[in-house]
Formats: structure tokens, sequence, C-alpha cells
């Protein structure tokens, strides 16, 4: 009876498998129960169907070194720097770009782009612009364009301003040789590379940024008529004369055979937007369905995302006749944009940032919506202007004015002014105003008993130096010019009488002053 009972005990808690659960790769859950859900399941798998670019390091994101400045290209793994005039390494790990173009935020494919000019400015030691100054980047192809097939290049340009970065023609080139690479060396001069040996202009297409400060998605279509294994990016052949800087941004470049582009995710807005979604070419042989981080979105079954389910890795499945294929996964992050601000206030006055008014001087760090929506983290650094007091002292002679903040004072004693900064902050200047202390003797007696026997100025350290003394008699006749008077005339005693002084003083606040009188000479 015993063994009878454990043998039920057995058979009721022994799992009875009458059939294995296929799992099902379109309704986000685990039927199989294996821990793996729809396309993360090997039961799910599908080849990936996705243009490989032959351009080596499409995006700039493998480096070898970090760009500390510019004209550091040849820090991007695979890439030439083709031209003369040098192009720029942007990344993210070292140098942000130029103050005054900078890239739209965030780049379109990871952490590094680069960027490249169009004309130039007059620059340093030129007087006029460099209209036929031409950067280009230039790589060696990871297999050569076959002569007679379709190619398609695709590229995201981006715009700083719509001052720096107008509409341009972008233009791909090739060579059937890498020799090739860089063209034009030690000719800043030379423009584009068709206008040296070796090369030939595959295709161009003319790029608008609107306003600025966004990346624009372009291509170009191209059936070389030679095998090329070189390629150069850049500017079209035409000079282009300005005034300021023509700067523009590439990132994810594209190069394969056309058929691979078929089913490729591309966005229907700016990043940062609202109305942001993903979408596919839209093909009548084709059923659709969306996942996000391998599990599928139930219900999304058409060419267009409804609407976004956060941050992640999207692909699309795919199905025909032949088959399923999986889009290359599309990686949707938006990485807030970090900016630095500064600003100064008076005592008193209120500094509105985000949701508060700011009154004390700190460090302060909010985030705002940007044009395009992207999340903009700022740091401020406020600094208030307390009303400030100085004290500044003066001399002057009777009959001068000292002036200080369009006033002019012309009495000794203690005057309060108040000095607005270029703030418009009010500053409090205490000045004190004495007179100089010099004296002009009125007579004098060379009789040499050592007492007033030379005519001179008399003052204390306000005197720095006496530049000039000069004597006149009654008809305006020079006598005698020096640092004094011993009361001579050419070498003989003057006579008695009134003579007339013009004399030149360095006084102790660095200005010279002139005074004139008379005086009287007795024996």
């Amino acid at each position: 009876m015993q063994s009878l009972l454990w043998g039920l005990l057995i058979l009721v808690c022994s799992p009875v498998v009458l059939g294995q659960t296929a799992e099902i790769c379109d309704n986000a859950i685990d039927d199989d129960l294996d821990g793996l859900i729809d396309l993360n399941d090997p039961d799910c798998d599908c080849p990936v169907a996705a243009p490989v670019s032959l351009i080596p390091n499409p995006s700039f994101e493998e480096a070898d070194c970090c760009p500390g400045s510019r004209s550091q290209l040849g820090c991007a793994s695979g890439w030439i720097q083709a031209s003369e005039p040098t192009t720029d390494l942007i990344h993210d790990c070292g140098w942000a770009g130029w103050d005054d173009y900078l890239p739209p935020r965030p780049f379109p494919d990871g952490e590094g782009i680069m960027g490249f000019r169009d004309g130039r400015p007059a620059f340093m030691e030129e007087t006029v612009p460099q209209s036929n100054w031409k950067e280009y980047a230039g790589a060696c192809l990871l297999n050569p364009l076959i002569a007679g097939n379709r190619y398609r290049f695709e590229f995201d340009l981006g715009f700083s301003n719509l001052i720096n970065s107008p509409p341009i023609n972008v233009t791909f080139f090739g060579a059937t040789d890498c020799a090739n690479l860089p063209f034009g060396v030690g000719e800043v001069d030379l423009g584009c590379p068709t206008n040296g040996p070796g090369w030939v202009r595959l295709g161009s297409t003319r790029v608008q940024g609107g306003s600025g400060n966004q990346w624009v998605k372009s291509g170009i279509e191209v059936t070389p008529t030679e095998d090329i294994r070189a390629i150069a990016i850049g500017p079209a052949c035409q000079e282009r004369p300005s005034q300021v800087s023509l700067y523009y941004f590439f990132d994810n470049l594209l190069l394969a055979d056309f058929e691979s582009f078929q089913f490729k995710i591309s966005g229907t807005a700016h990043l940062c937007s609202d109305a942001f979604t993903l979408q596919l070419p839209s093909r009548d042989n084709l059923s659709y369905q969306w996942y996000l981080e391998g599990v599928a979105l139930v219900g999304e079954i058409t060419p267009m995302l409804s609407r976004m389910y956060g941050f992640g890795q999207y692909v699309c499945r795919v199905e025909d006749a032949d088959g399923c294929r999986v889009t290359p996964a599309y990686n949707h992050q938006v990485f807030p944009i970090e900016r630095e601000a500064s600003a100064t206030i008076c005592t008193a006055e209120v500094f509105p940032f985000g949701g508060r008014e700011l009154t004390e001087t700190g460090s302060y760090i909010d985030t705002f919506k940007s044009v395009n929506n992207c999340d903009s983290i700022v740091t401020l650094d406020l600094r208030v202007l307390v009303d400030l007091a100085d004290t500044l002292s003066a001399k002057i002679f009777d009959g001068e004015a000292f002036e200080v903040a369009g006033r002019r004072l012309r009495t000794a004693g203690n005057h309060a002014i108040s000095i607005p900064s270029s703030i418009g902050c009010d500053s409090l200047v205490l000045v004190d105003i004495d007179y100089y202390n010099v004296y002009f003797p009125t007579a004098f007696s060379p009789n040499g008993d050592g007492v007033n026997d030379r005519y001179e100025v008399f003052g204390n350290e306000d005197i720095l130096e006496v530049l000039d003394l000069s004597v006149y008699d009654r008809w305006g006749s020079l006598i005698s010019s020096g640092l004094d008077w011993d009361g001579t005339d050419h070498g003989r005693k003057a006579a008695p009488g009134v003579y007339v002084y013009r004399v030149r003083l360095l006084m102790d606040d660095g200005g010279e002053r002139e005074f004139s009188g008379s005086m009287m000479l007795m024996r």
C-alpha cells in the first residue's frame, strides 16, 4: 500500500510534456518559456537587410587619437586629409569645434563628425578672400565601385547658421587608385580634385539648411564608368568668394549598391520634435512588424511607426514571398545639449532663470527646451554687483577743474560722485580735492648776502620737476632761460626793476603746467 502511494505522488508531481510550444515572433510574449522574447529568441532569426558602407569608419567614431584642435582629421581611423586645406575632426572625446560656428546637436550617429570649409575670408597675411580654399576628406574604399553598377551615397550634412552655412553643392569625387590621395600637395589654391590629375567627378547635389543649426539628410546616385577605389568628399569646384568662413559638417556617410538601401529606417522629423517617429519605404508586397529591443510592438504593422515608445534600439521585420528580413537597428537616443552662460546684475535686481528668480551670486543649473525641443542643460555663472564705494584724491591749481564721470570739480573739499557702471549699477566715489602748494616769489635781491639771491619757484613734493624758467625784460626780450635766475642779463648784472617770468612745471599727476607773472629785482 505504501509503495502504491509513493507511485501516485511521483506521477502527480512529475511534469508531463505533451508538446513543445513554439516561439511566436510578433506577440511580445515568451511563448516557449526560454526567457527570450520575439527577435531575442534564436527561433525568430532573420537575416539583416542593410546596406554596408564601402567607406571605412563612415561616422568618424573610431579614433586613433582624440583631436585637440582643428586640422586633425588624421585622428579618425581610415580617413585621409585629402586636400592641402585641412578638414577638422570634431569628436566628443576632444575638440568640440569652432566657437563661431558650432555643430548642431545631437549628432546624427554617435560622437564624431567632420567639418570642412568652402572658401574662407582674408586670413592672417592674406588681404583678399581665398575663394578657392576647398577642404576635402578622402578614403580608400573597402571594396571598389564597379564600372557600370549603380550606387547610392547617403550622408547627413550639418548647418551651423544661415551666415556661415548657406546652401552648398556637395560633390563626390573618385579616383581609380588610392595613390591619388592626398592630392594637390603644397597647393592650397588648387581647389577641387579634378583640377589635378587622376580624379573624376562622380556626382553632386545641392543641400540647404534653412536658418541653420540642423542636420539635413541627402544623397547622390552614381554609376561610375571605371572602377573607383578612392573617394574625396566636399564642396563643388566653383570658387566662392565670401567675407565670412563658409563651414559645414559631415556625418553618417553610407556608400553602397543601390538595392541595399531598400530597408533602412529613417526619422520623420527633427530628433527632438514631438512629431518624430520612424519609417521605412512603403512596398505593397511587404508586411511589416516593428520591435523595440527585440520585443514586438504589437499593432505596429505599417511602414511608419505610429509613435515612439522611448529610447532604445528599434528594428522592423519585413516579409515577402522570399521570407523575412530585419532592418539594421536604429538606436534612438537624444543627448542633452550642455551650455555655459554668464550674467551680471546690480543689487536689488532679479535675474529670471528657468522658473526661478535669482538675486545672489553663484552657479546655477537648469534644463531648457531648445527651438527643436531638445533638452539644453545650462550652467549659469551669475555675479551680483554690490553698491561700490571708492575714494579718489586729486590736486588742482586755483582756477583749474578736476573731471570725473562728466563732472568738473573746481573747489577744494570732499565731493561724493555717483558713477553708473557699464551695466547700469551705481558706484559711489568720494573725491578729495586739494590745491597744489606752489609759491611764486614776487621779489628777490641778488646781492650776494645768501638770502633770496636767486629767483626760483618753491613747492613741496607736488612739483616733480621745474622744466624751464624764462625771464623777459620790460621790452619783451629774453634775458635768461634755465631752472632759476641769478639776476644777470647775459653775464652782466641786470638793472633793478620789474621783470616777467614764464615757468613750466611737471606736477605729481604727470601733467605739465605753465604759469607766468612778474617779480621785482632789488639790489
